[in-house]
């Protein structure tokens, strides 16, 4: 049986599955994303950010370093067609609302370029008076190749960067993935203190992060965008670091950053201890950490800048700023995310950026002191932009406690 013939006895046999929105939630989105092209003059936007495909079609699936590509034409009567390779047909016909899923040979993936291009000439939408296809040019997913080979194959076609477009949509969240993230919320919480409660000297690294994992799966996690981060002592000082079969030991910092996955939507959390006794250097970069976030979290309000918070957000760190490393970024937006991270990429709060906080943008906050080479205090949140100030949805009392 081929992948065309599997494709569309799938569809027979089973069907669309159930998605978790309503099919007005993917019609407003598409809805924006159509006036955005409209305001850009495009005749088409090629999407091939797994996270953005699913935000506007409901396509789920765990291979995302394939190359897929959506392609939303312009226009009253305007289309969706998701092209993916042989081995994504299922899903894609199985959980997108689109209106034609295409297959091209996994092993060939040079295919696809023809492929995408006979599509396009066939919708005919792009003309000479309206020649301009969108692409992502700074998203990851889109590959040179494929781009490269698309502007040979249809050289009456200008291909615009719309890098962001997508972005400019889903950084407003809507109640209902509001409740997505605040269901991711709760299961973080259980993997955090599942790991917490282990936290004392003899205790690894390794054993902290897998009964962390274990909790958030056994609480109806799904494959997360960013494994469990577990660091202690000095190697918590170093930026990105990971759980690699370290014991803790007495005095040591551990730091533990979750983020559960909840029908894609993550909402991480950071939370650090010391097994034993925090000293007082500790306890006083808790305390600056403390002061950041609530810097943050008063100016989180819809029609503040953003870099308005995060120049109040420089003077509460400035106490520590030439002690310990930080890495500029107060808060990152999330949202519907894929591996290899859970960082939605639409927004940051950090100086310079004058875009206004809107109510629903939510952020994870990453606020991390490190002291080089000696260790690193983090506590975080997930927060919600409302009229009166930033909104935590994970539940984190940004305390740092000595434990075992």
């Amino acid at each position: 049986m081929d992948f065309n013939r599997y494709r569309d006895q799938l569809a027979d046999r089973v069907g669309r599955l159930e998605l978790p929105f309503e099919d007005s939630e993917y019609a407003r989105r598409r809805d924006g994303v159509a006036r955005a092209m409209d305001d850009a003059g495009l005749a088409a936007l090629l999407v091939t950010d797994a996270a953005d495909i699913c935000y506007l079609t409901g396509y789920n699936t765990f291979e995302v370093s394939v190359h897929t590509a959506l392609l939303l034409t312009a226009g009253a009567h305007g289309r969706a067609v998701l092209q993916v390779p042989s081995i994504e047909t299922g899903p894609a016909v199985t959980t997108a609302r689109v209106d034609e899923v295409v297959g091209y040979r996994w092993e060939a993936a040079n295919g696809a370029v023809e492929q995408m291009a006979d599509i396009i000439r066939d919708a005919g939408v792009v003309t000479a008076d309206r020649p301009k296809l969108g692409t992502d040019n700074w998203g990851p997913a889109l590959r040179s190749g494929f781009r490269d080979g698309l502007a040979a194959a249809l050289p009456a076609v200008t291909l615009t960067d719309a890098s962001g477009l997508v972005d400019g949509i889903k950084i407003v969240k809507s109640e209902a993935e509001i409740a997505m993230l605040q269901a991711s919320a709760r299961i973080t919480e259980t993997g955090i203190a599942a790991a917490d409660s282990l936290i004392a000297p003899g205790v690894t690294d390794q054993q902290l992060a897998a009964t962390g994992s274990a909790a958030m799966l056994a609480a109806g996690g799904e494959f997360m965008s960013l494994q469990p981060i577990v660091t202690t002592g000095w190697r918590s000082s170093v930026i990105h670091c990971n759980h690699q079969r370290h014991d803790v030991n007495d005095g040591d910092p551990v730091f533990l950053e979750f983020g559960a996955a909840w029908h894609r939507y993550t909402a991480p959390m950071m939370r650090t201890r010391v097994a034993g006794t925090p000293t007082d250097e500790m306890r006083r970069t808790a305390d600056t950490i403390r002061s950041i976030y609530e810097a943050l979290t008063e100016h989180m309000r819809p029609g503040v800048s953003i870099d308005t918070a995060a120049a109040a957000a420089d003077q509460a760190l400035a106490p520590m700023a030439e002690r310990a490393f930080f890495s500029g970024v107060y808060g990152y937006t999330v949202g519907i995310q894929f591996p290899p991270s859970w960082v939605e990429g639409s927004g940051y709060i950090a100086r310079g950026v004058e875009r206004e906080f809107a109510e629903n943008m939510v952020f994870h906050l990453p606020l991390m002191l490190r002291i080089p080479g000696e260790w690193g205090i983090g506590m975080s949140n997930t927060v919600r932009v409302t009229e009166q100030g930033g909104e935590p949805l994970t539940r984190n009392d940004l305390r740092l406690q000595g434990v075992g």
